[in-house]
C-alpha cells in the first residue's frame, strides 16, 4: 500500500463506523499558549475533552500534521542519525466523545491492522497500564496470549492532559520486526530502546479527572484518543525498515540525489545529511504553508533551525547553491491530493525558502570569518579550546550545526568547551520556554469555559439587525459571576440572542447600548472568547441591572457601518494585491476598526509608488462598479473547492460563511460587510511599512475619513505653495530648486570646513610632545562632534606616523573623548583600555578597538584633568 491508501484507507476504516472524518488543523494551536506546535492529533479535540466546547459529533477520524521541535521536543541533532526521529509528522488517530470506550477501540484497532491490513497476529505484543485489568481481559478476548500482554508503569503507560484534568491508562499496539532490527542483548524486550519492538498504536482510555490533590475520580463520559504514526505503520506494511525507505521520503531523497550528485546508501555521512534535508524540507513546507516565517524568536526562530540546519546539511553535500526550495516543491508533488492547500501556497512557500537561503549564506560566511578569528586568537595565545559561549553563539545565531564548529576546530587540532557550550545551551532553553509560553491567541478564561460547560449559549443576530431584545443570561464582574451591578460599575454582560459583533477576524468589537426603564448600559467592547459566547463590557449609566432581566440591546449602527465599509474594503484589497504582486500574497494579520483597516500580507519586498498608485486606482475602481457583496453559509469542504481564500492557520467549523464580491472575490469570513461596493465611496492608501521578514503592511482609509484625509492633504499642499509664493501646480519645481541651491550651500560649507580643519591639524602637529620615547598629541576642541573628532584623530593617525592622539570636546555639558594609537603601538598601548580609564574622570565609559575607540561622559569640568590623566597612564 502507498502512504497515500493508507491514509485514506484509515479515514475510510472510521468513517463506516459512523466517525466524521475531521480535517488536520494548523500546526499553529488556536486557543493553547501551552504548546508552541500541534504536535498529536487530539490537539485540535482538547477543548471537547474538557467539556469546554461541544461538537455535533461524538466519533471523529482524522490525520493531523505535527511537529515536535522546539520546547521539550527540541532534539533536532537526533533527526537524521535514526530510522524514527522526524521534525513533521503526520499522526492518524480515532476519538469518541463519551461515546464507545475500551472494547470498541480495541476491536476496532485490531481488525484494522490484522484483519484489514494482513499484519501478523504472532508478531503483535500488547502494553498495558499495570492497574488496567480491564484492558488485559479484553486484550485476551480478542485472542491475545497472556504472555504477549506486558504491564507497564505509570511513566510508559499512563496518560494526562496536564498536572490536573482528564487522564487515564493507555494500551500501545507493539509489532516485533525481528532479532536482526534488536540491539542483540540478551535482555532485549518490549519496552526496550531498539527498533526491535516498534510502537505502533498508542490507545489512550481517558476515564478519569485528576484533581489538584492528585486524587482521581471517574469522568462520567469517558472518552478515547489514539494516535498511530503515519510513517512507522508505512514502513511495516510497505515492507521497509526504515521510515526513510517508505515513498514519503525516498522521492525526496531522489531529488537530493539529483541536486547533489551524491547516491544514498554509499557514505553513512552522507546518508545522514541527505536524511536530514529530506525530513525538514517537510517541515519547512508545512510550517511556511501555515503561516509561520522565519525569525528569532517563538515559533519562527524554531522554523528559522530547522531551515538552517538542512541548509547546511546541503553544503555538506557539496550543494553550494539555493536547493531546499527544489526538494519543498518535490513535498508539495507527493503530499498535495491529501493537503491541497499546498499548491496554493506553494510560489510562496518557495519564495519565503529562497529568501531565507540567501540570507543564510551571507550568514555562514559571517560564521566562517567569526571562527576563525576566533582561531588565530586562540593559536596567538597557545591556546587549543573554544569557549562554550562563542561555540554556542556559532550554532544559535549562525546555524552551524555543533558538528560543524567541532570538525573545523580537529583540522586545526583544537577542540571546544562541551560544559560551557551546555549551560548555554540550557539557559536558551529556559529563554525559548518564556519565548513561546503564551505565544499565539492565550487561554480561554475559566469563567467563560465554565459557562459553556453549563450550556451558556449567546446567538448572534447581528447580520441581520442592529438591535433586538433579549433575556440577560450572566452578569460577571472581577471574573466571578454577580446577580447583579449598580450605577458606575464596570461589569460583562451575557445575553441569550445578540446584534453586538465580538472582536474576532481582526475585526474590533461593536460598541452601543443596552437598555430597560430600570437601567442603562453602555457597552464599551465586544467580544467573544469562544464561539457560543458574546461578552459586551458595559458600565452601568443609570439604575441597577440584574441576571434575568429583559433589556433592549442596540449597536451604534453609525460606527458598525464605517467598520463595515473597512472589511469590505480589506477583500478588495487583499484580491487587487494577488492581481498585481502575485499569487503569493496571503493575509498574514488584520485590524478592521470604523476609523481605518491595516492589512498585513505576504511579500518580499517594499511597494514602490507607482505600484502602491496602482493598487489604489484597482481597489477604487471596484468601488465604482458597486459590485454586489453577498454572504452564504456552507460546508468547509464545498466553500473551498468553490476557491474561497481562507486564513492561513484559521480553525474553522464544519460550516463556515462565505464572503462574495461578484466574481472578483471570495473569502472564508465571519465580519460585518457592505451589501455593495459602491457604499465605501473612496479608498486611500496612507502607509506601506515592512513588519517582520516577508510580511509587508498597508494602512487605508475608506469613505468619510478617505475624504477628510484628501481634504487635509489638500490643504497642506495650498499652504505649502503659500509659504513658496507659487502656484499648486508649481510646489515640486520651486521645491527641486530649493533643495539644490541648499546642496550648493553644504558643498561650499564643507569646502570651508575642510579648509579650517586642515589649518587646525597643523597647529595641533605643531603641539606633539614625547612621554617616555612615545609621541603624544593631546588637545581640548571646541564644540566639535563626535564625526568631526573621528576624522581629525584619523588624519593625525597618519600624519604623526607614530604615537597616541587623545582629543576631548565638550557640548552642552556632555563630554566626548577620541582617541587613536597607531599600528606599531598597539601591542603596548590598547586605545579600548585606556580610554575607560580616562572616561572614569568625566563619570562616563567608553570602549573600542586597540587602535580607536571612544567615551562620553556628563562631567564636563573635569574635561581637562581627563586629558592630562595620558601623561601618567604612559
Amino acid at each position: 500500500m502507498t502512504s497515500d491508501e493508507i491514509r485514506r484507507a484509515f479515514l475510510s476504516y472510521f468513517e463506516e463506523r459512523d466517525h466524521r472524518v475531521v480535517r488536520s488543523s494548523s500546526l499553529v494551536p488556536k486557543n493553547d499558549p501551552s504548546l508552541l506546535f500541534t504536535n498529536a492529533g487530539m490537539v485540535q479535540f482538547k477543548g471537547v475533552f474538557l467539556a469546554e466546547e461541544t461538537r455535533d459529533y461524538c466519533r471523529a477520524v482524522s490525520s493531523q500534521k505535527c511537529v515536535r521541535a522546539g520546547g521539550k521536543h527540541n532534539d533536532l541533532e537526533n533527526v537524521g542519525k535514526t530510522a524514527r526521529h522526524h521534525t513533521f509528522f503526520e499522526m492518524l488517530g480515532n476519538f469518541s466523545f463519551g461515546d464507545y470506550f475500551k472494547k470498541e477501540a480495541i476491536e476496532m484497532g485490531w481488525d484494522l491492522l490484522i484483519h484489514q491490513w494482513g499484519l501478523p497476529p504472532e508478531r503483535m505484543w500488547i502494553t498495558i497500564y499495570h492497574e488496567d485489568d480491564e484492558a488485559f481481559e479484553l486484550w485476551k478476548r480478542i485472542g491475545i496470549r497472556a504472555d504477549r500482554i506486558v504491564r507497564m508503569g505509570e511513566k510508559d503507560n499512563f496518560w494526562a492532559m496536564g498536572e490536573t484534568g482528564p487522564c487515564g491508562p493507555c494500551s500501545e499496539i507493539v509489532i516485533d520486526q525481528g532479532e536482526e532490527v534488536g540491539c542483540g542483548r540478551p535482555d532485549c524486550r518490549v519496552g526496550c530502546d531498539c527498533d526491535r519492538f516498534l510502537e505502533l498504536w498508542n490507545l489512550v482510555f481517558m476515564q478519569f479527572s485528576r484533581d489538584s490533590e492528585g486524587r482521581l475520580r471517574p469522568l462520567s463520559r469517558p472518552c478515547i484518543d489514539t494516535g498511530m504514526g503515519l510513517e512507522r505503520i508505512s514502513a511495516i506494511l510497505q515492507g521497509v525498515r526504515s521510515n526513510f525507505e517508505t515513498d514519503l521520503f525516498i522521492p525526496i531523497i531522489k531529488e537530493i540525489e539529483t541536486i547533489s550528485s551524491v547516491v544514498y546508501g554509499r557514505n553513512p555521512q552522507s546518508d545522514i545529511s541527505m536524511r536530514v534535508i529530506a525530513d525538514h524540507s517537510r517541515a519547512v513546507t508545512f510550517l511556511i504553508n501555515d503561516g509561520v516565517l522565519p525569525s528569532n524568536e517563538g515559533r519562527g526562530y524554531v522554523l528559522r533551525r530547522i531551515m538552517r540546519r538542512a541548509m547546511r546539511h546541503g553544503k555538506m553535500l557539496g550543494i553550494d547553491a539555493p536547493f531546499l526550495h527544489r526538494t519543498s516543491s518535490k513535498v508539495v508533488e507527493l503530499m498535495k491530493e491529501a493537503y491541497p492547500e499546498l499548491r496554493e501556497t506553494q510560489d510562496f512557500v518557495s519564495k519565503v525558502i529562497q529568501n531565507e537561503e540567501e540570507r543564510f549564506s551571507e550568514t555562514l560566511d559571517s560564521g566562517l570569518k567569526i571562527l576563525q578569528e576566533e582561531m588565530e586568537r586562540l593559536r596567538e595565545a597557545g591556546g587549543k579550546v573554544l569557549s562554550g559561549e562563542v561555540a554556542f553563539r556559532l550554532y544559535d545565531t549562525f546555524g552551524f550545526p555543533l558538528d560543524l564548529t567541532s570538525d573545523i576546530l580537529q583540522e586545526e587540532g583544537m577542540t571546544y568547551d562541551e560544559e560551557g557550550f551546555r549551560a548555554q545551551m540550557e539557559g536558551q532553553r529556559l529563554k525559548s520556554k518564556q519565548a513561546w509560553q503564551g505565544i499565539g491567541e492565550g487561554k480561554t478564561k475559566e469563567i467563560y469555559r465554565r459557562m459553556v460547560a453549563e450550556g451558556v449559549r449567546t446567538e448572534f443576530t447581528g447580520y441581520e439587525e442592529t438591535q433586538c431584545d433579549s433575556k440577560i443570561l450572566r452578569l460577571i464582574k472581577d471574573e466571578g459571576l454577580v446577580s447583579s451591578a449598580g450605577e458606575g460599575e464596570e461589569v460583562e454582560v451575557i445575553t441569550e440572542r445578540s446584534p453586538f459583533y465580538g472582536e474576532a477576524g481582526g475585526q474590533v468589537g461593536d460598541r452601543g447600548l443596552i437598555f430597560h426603564e430600570k437601567f442603562s448600559l453602555e457597552v464599551e467592547n465586544s467580544l467573544r472568547p469562544t464561539e457560543e459566547l458574546i461578552i459586551h463590557r458595559a458600565r452601568v449609566k443609570r439604575g441597577t441591572v440584574r441576571e434575568g432581566m429583559e433589556a433592549t440591546l442596540r449597536v451604534d449602527a453609525e460606527r458598525r457601518r464605517a467598520t463595515a465599509l473597512n472589511h469590505t474594503a480589506t477583500h478588495l484589497l487583499q484580491a487587487v494585491l494577488r492581481e498585481t504582486l502575485g499569487q503569493h500574497v496571503r493575509q498574514a494579520g488584520s485590524l478592521v476598526s470604523p476609523d481605518r483597516l491595516r492589512f498585513d500580507f505576504t511579500h518580499f519586498t517594499p511597494i514602490g509608488e507607482e505600484v502602491l498608485g496602482r493598487i489604489e486606482a484597482a481597489v477604487n475602481q471596484k468601488v465604482r462598479e458597486n459590485l454586489k457583496v453577498e454572504t452564504k453559509i456552507m460546508p468547509l469542504e464545498e466553500a473551498l473547492q468553490t476557491g474561497a481564500m481562507a486564513l492561513f492557520g484559521e480553525k474553522y467549523g464544519e460550516k463556515v460563511r462565505v464572503v462574495k464580491v461578484a466574481d472578483f472575490s471570495i473569502e472564508l469570513c465571519g465580519g460585518t460587510h457592505t451589501s455593495r461596493t459602491g457604499d465605501i465611496g473612496l479608498f486611500k492608501i496612507v502607509n506601506e511599512t515592512g513588519v517582520a521578514a516577508g510580511v509587508r503592511r498597508i494602512e487605508a482609509l475608506t469613505g468619510e475619513g478617505a475624504y477628510r484625509f484628501v481634504i487635509e492633504e489638500e490643504q497642506e499642499l495650498r499652504q505649502i505653495a503659500s509659504l513658496l509664493k507659487s502656484g499648486p501646480g508649481e510646489v515640486r519645481s520651486r521645491v527641486e530648486r530649493l533643495l539644490q541651491r541648499e546642496r550648493e550651500l553644504e558643498r561650499e560649507l564643507q569646502s570651508f570646513h575642510d579648509k579650517a580643519s586642515g589649518q587646525e591639524i597643523l597647529e595641533l602637529l605643531r603641539s606633539v610632545r614625547e612621554v617616555k620615547g612615545v609621541k603624544l598629541l593631546t588637545a581640548k576642541l571646541d564644540a566639535k562632534s563626535q564625526k568631526h573628532l573621528r576624522e581629525f584623530v584619523d588624519q593625525l593617525k597618519m600624519r604623526i606616523g607614530s604615537g597616541i592622539i587623545l582629543l576631548g570636546s565638550q557640548s552642552q555639558g556632555k563630554v566626548s573623548l577620541i582617541m587613536g594609537v597607531t599600528p606599531d603601538l598597539t601591542h603596548r598601548f590598547n586605545a579600548n583600555d585606556l580610554i575607560k580609564k580616562i572616561a572614569l574622570h568625566v563619570g562616563g565609559t567608553g570602549g573600542g578597538r586597540p587602535d580607536f575607540a571612544q567615551a562620553g561622559g556628563t562631567d564636563s569640568e573635569k574635561l581637562d584633568e581627563a586629558i592630562k590623566a595620558i601623561d601618567q597612564l604612559i
